[in-house]
C-alpha cells in the first residue's frame, strides 16, 4: 500500500499538475509537492475557508457537504477534493491538461487516499 508521500507525488507528476497539496481541515499542510513558484503551506492555509463556504451553500440548496469542487481561473485550474473529516487535497492544473481523468481518479480512489491519512 503506498505512502501519503508516494499518492503525492503520483498526483503530482501526472501531466500539467502544478501542486497536490493534502492538508488538515484546519488549514495547515500535511503533505505537498509544488512547482517552486508555489507556496504549499500558503495555499493549504486558503482552503478551509472555500470548503465551509461550500458546505454552507450545499446546506441551503439541500445538496450537502462539499465531495470535489472545481474552480477555474484564467491560468489553471483548482480542484478542491474532501477526502474525509480531516483531510483535504488541493490539486493545481495548467489549463491544457486532462483534468477529467483526473477527477475521475479522484472519484474512485477517494475512500483509499482516505484510509492513508
Amino acid at each position: 500500500m503506498p505512502t501519503i508521500r508516494e499518492l503525492v507525488a503520483a498526483i503530482r507528476h501526472r501531466d500539467g499538475v502544478e501542486a497536490a497539496i493534502l492538508l488538515g481541515r484546519d488549514g495547515l499542510l500535511i503533505d505537498g509537492q509544488a512547482v517552486p513558484n508555489l507556496d504549499a503551506e500558503g495555499l493549504a492555509a486558503h482552503v478551509p475557508s472555500i470548503v465551509t463556504a461550500a458546505d454552507e451553500f450545499g446546506a441551503i440548496s439541500q445538496r450537502g457537504p462539499l465531495v470535489t469542487g472545481v474552480f477555474e481561473h484564467p491560468r489553471g485550474l483548482v480542484v478542491v477534493s474532501v477526502l474525509s473529516a480531516e483531510a483535504i487535497l488541493l490539486v493545481l492544473v495548467q489549463p491544457q491538461a486532462n483534468v477529467g481523468q483526473l477527477l475521475f481518479e479522484l472519484r474512485r480512489n477517494r475512500e483509499h487516499m482516505a484510509a492513508l491519512v
